[in-house]
């Protein structure tokens, strides 16, 4: 567990946010309990983002990060904006995404251009996480952030001139997985794709998800989403654990409906994957 120790600023977002400092030097975004979306957003992005780390996506480490009420009392900023006032964060634990560096130093964008789109060096993850959604239920549109891992910007390439790294994609913002509050997959063929189907440009067929379905079907035993599981407090799901066990034997059970999901997207009538040419295929 990670010890606030330091407010930086507000995020953008329905859950209402703070960047924060801790006390291993990291940054992280806090999401408190008493957000204005669910306090079961907590536990789910938890769960969900130590599951797609399982599956080898590049996600955010994940901490439960304690803010103590002193901090809470001494800084204006940690507040929850309601309709008719504010309220103070809830002090304890809360949940949060590291930052992938420091913010006073690193450049995050929340979009990028075409023509730089299709040069991020993980573009591939936008296929898992979108098994990963599909398998989730993520009633959420996809969020991805893209920056420069830090030493990939001073070394000179063998020409001498100034080399500049590709963009890598981190996939964020999971609290919508499993419908938010509700433990339950109302699924529906247009959700969870990325909004810029630029992404998507190499899928030509199911073939092109096979490497990430198989992980999900390998690698997702019931033992690992007890495992996970047991990394979430039982007060962000109100000690319900019967609730949460419900909701995990669910998932395991989901996985094998992926393929189906994707094809509903697929045949939709939006064509999402402009190159996969055959229909119903």
């Amino acid at each position: 567990m990670r010890l606030a120790t330091e407010h930086v600023r507000r995020m953008r977002g329905g859950a209402q946010a703070h960047l924060m400092r801790c006390d291993d030097g990291g940054y992280y975004i806090v999401k408190f309990r008493n957000n204005p979306q669910h306090l079961r957003v907590l536990a789910n992005e938890m769960l969900a983002t130590r599951l797609a780390a399982r599956l080898g996506l590049c996600v955010p480490q994940v901490e439960v990060v304690e803010v103590r009420p002193e901090l809470i009392a001494y800084t204006s900023e940690l507040v929850i904006q309601l309709g008719v006032g504010r309220t103070p964060c809830s002090a304890g634990k809360q949940f949060g995404s590291q930052f992938p560096g420091n913010p006073a130093r690193m450049t995050v964008h929340d979009f990028l251009p075409d023509e730089q789109l299709g040069g991020v060096r993980n573009l591939s993850d936008f296929l898992g996480i979108f098994v990963f959604d599909k398998w989730t239920c993520n009633t959420n549109g996809r969020q991805a952030i893209f920056f420069r891992e830090p030493e990939d910007l001073t070394g000179p390439a063998p020409d001498q001139t100034r080399y500049v790294a590709p963009y890598m994609a981190m996939m964020i913002d999971h609290g919508f997985c499993f419908n938010a509050g509700e433990w339950d997959f109302p699924d529906a063929p247009l959700r969870s794709l990325y909004a810029r189907h630029r992404v998507y440009q190499s899928v030509t067929g199911m073939d092109a998800f096979e490497p990430w379905l198989d992980r999900l079907e390998k690698r997702i035993t019931e033992a690992v989403l007890g495992e996970e599981a047991g990394h979430i407090p039982p007060e962000w799901y109100e000690d319900n654990w019967d609730a949460l066990e419900r909701l995990l034997e669910r998932l395991y059970a989901r996985r094998k409906r992926v393929r189906e999901l994707i094809l509903a997207a697929r045949n939709s009538g939006r064509d999402p994957f402009p190159n996969w040419k055959v229909r119903h295929a």
